[in-house]
């Protein structure tokens, strides 16, 4: 969605979405990882369906997935709440998606900062 609405309703549901994660699902699932963030929401034009991408900080591996496990689970509990707080005539359908891009950039930085500038001039 390009348009202006578009785009405010994809913040609105990146914005609802985590605050349903954040405590109605955790006191749900106590076990859900410290630090979870809804990084992008992404509602097709028709509001039939939405692309939720969701970061996951866990120093667990094992944990993280099992987070991610319990928050694609849930899916339909999120679209319910979600339905109570948005006044629409259609909630789209959401689809979780792991959004690993600050692993990726870690990653990268991590490749950089073991580059020797110095190497080169030797």
């Amino acid at each position: 969605m390009k348009n202006s609405r578009g785009e405010r309703l994809s913040g609105e549901f990146q914005k609802e979405i985590s605050s349903i994660i954040s405590n109605k699902l955790r006191n749900k699932f106590p076990e859900l990882s410290a630090i979870i963030s809804v990084t992008e929401a992404d509602v097709a034009p028709d509001l039939k369906s939405a692309k939720i991408f969701i970061s996951i900080f866990d120093t667990n591996e094992e944990k993280s997935k099992n987070s991610f496990n319990i928050i694609k689970q849930n899916a339909g509990f999120i679209r319910h709440e979600l339905s109570q707080i948005m006044h629409l005539r259609t909630i789209p359908e959401l689809r979780f998606h792991l959004d690993e891009s600050m692993e990726y950039g870690a990653k990268i930085d991590k490749i950089l900062s073991g580059l020797d500038p110095n190497k080169n001039d030797e």
